[in-house]
């Protein structure tokens, strides 16, 4: 059986080798309805590479135990492999310290800590929150109730026609009374991905702090938090070849400092009587309870998994496949995308005049292809494109143009049955 620090060593490919990389996903020989599977809802989960599931499954068989609380060999072997992970996070990310680095149960729950946290130690009756109009809703339902709890008001930065934030009204929005941008490196619903870095610097400038949700980014795109400037960032492991229930905070560390805790219970006091409390140092006071050690870990090998791979390389490999998948699927009669920004991540949102998503989908599911069809959890977005809902296929490393190819075929097929 392989040590843990083999199965971290084990590199994915030395470049974009398609077939290599394929072969590290299981699931990728799963047959659906009797056809091989084509996978196309990355943007939603992403699937697991063999040195994840292995890395997590040594630690349960060497190494499980609670963390920090341990003196034996097995609870030395689990802290070290967890206190590595949050250091392997700050690396990925760029955090100037590691205690920069909160682990939480995913992007929304990284989300709601800031907004009940920050939010409520900060944010008064008439401060303005601004976000997009082309929000995951985990990026706005917490706002929104923020505001309705403390009087503040809550401000959308319009999208032109093709998916893109309109940079000038944001500027406008901007004022003494702007105490927070949150806003989206990448819409999991158009694929548009934000100027992030001029957006900061701009909410900056107006004296507001800035909290980007980068759960469509980082699997991705290059990921620098110090040369943004984000005040805070936020992600998810699943969307990255890792497992579920684990997700990332970054604040900066006088932030979450100044933060009060937002809940109580073990590891993350320093002392407890009966009559009072004091809180542990980040980011343990915002980590109570017992962690999710496995997925932590597990995310750790996820990024080795994505780095080995080379994120520059991943990067244009999934434009390639963006801009032949746009050329295909344009080809089609009656297809009309939805978001046609000039700076994309591997999304395509559509429509057909003949059939609604959630056919669409049915439809192709029975020829072995997965895609995402709905709301996408961003009605809001649904709304200023004028349809209910869009069909989504969202790339990831391990997908190939021969793919793009079945999915075109099996659209071409809900055409030919919708007329």
């Amino acid at each position: 059986m392989a040590s843990p620090a083999e199965l971290l060593a084990t590199p994915a490919a030395t470049a974009l080798d398609l077939a290599r990389l394929r072969d590290d996903f299981p699931i990728l020989s799963t047959k659906v309805h009797g056809r091989q599977l084509v996978y196309l809802d990355n943007a939603a989960t992403s699937q697991k590479p063999r040195q994840v599931l292995e890395r997590m499954r040594v630690y349960y068989e060497q190494e499980n135990s609670n963390v920090h609380r341990g003196v034996h060999e097995l609870s030395e072997r689990a802290t070290a492999a967890f206190e590595g992970a949050r250091s392997r996070v700050r690396a990925f990310v760029n955090a100037k310290e590691v205690r920069e680095i909160v682990f939480t149960r995913g992007t929304t729950e990284s989300i709601n800590l800031v907004a009940q946290s920050w939010g409520h130690a900060n944010v008064r009756a008439g401060d303005e929150i601004v976000i997009s109009t082309i929000e995951h809703h985990s990026n706005i339902v917490p706002w929104q109730m923020l505001c309705a709890a403390t009087g503040a008001t809550l401000r959308v930065i319009p999208v032109n026609d093709r998916g893109e934030l309109e940079l000038d009204a944001y500027r406008e929005l901007l004022s003494a009374k702007t105490k927070l941008v949150a806003i989206g490196h990448v819409s999991n619903a158009l694929g548009t991905i934000n100027p992030v870095r001029e957006m900061i610097a701009m909410a900056h400038s107006a004296g507001a702090l800035v909290l980007v949700d980068g759960a469509q980014a980082v699997p991705h795109l290059r990921v620098d938090v110090q040369a943004l400037d984000a005040d805070f960032y936020v992600f998810s492991g699943h969307k990255m070849y890792g497992p579920t229930g684990i997700g990332i905070l970054y604040g900066k560390a006088a932030l979450l400092e100044a933060m009060p805790p937002w809940m109580g219970g073990g590891d993350m006091i320093s002392s407890v009587t009966l009559e009072r409390s004091t809180w542990n140092v980040i980011p343990y006071k915002f980590e109570a309870g017992t962690p999710n050690i496995a997925d932590a870990i597990g995310l750790a090998a996820a990024i080795d998994y994505l780095e080995s791979a080379g994120i520059e390389n991943v990067e244009a490999w999934e434009h390639e496949l963006l801009a032949y998948a746009t050329a295909k699927l344009s080809a089609v009669p009656g297809l009309r995308l939805v978001g046609t920004a000039a700076n994309k991540a591997a999304v395509i949102s559509f429509v057909l005049d003949s059939a609604h998503p959630h056919d669409i989908g049915t439809i192709v599911d029975q020829e072995g292809v997965a895609i995402r069809t709905g709301h996408h959890c961003a009605q809001p977005a649904m709304n200023r494109f004028g349809v209910p809902a869009t069909a989504r296929a969202s790339f990831a490393l391990y997908n190939t143009k021969d793919e793009v190819d079945a999915l075109v075929r099996a659209i071409e097929h809900v055409v030919e049955i919708f007329g």
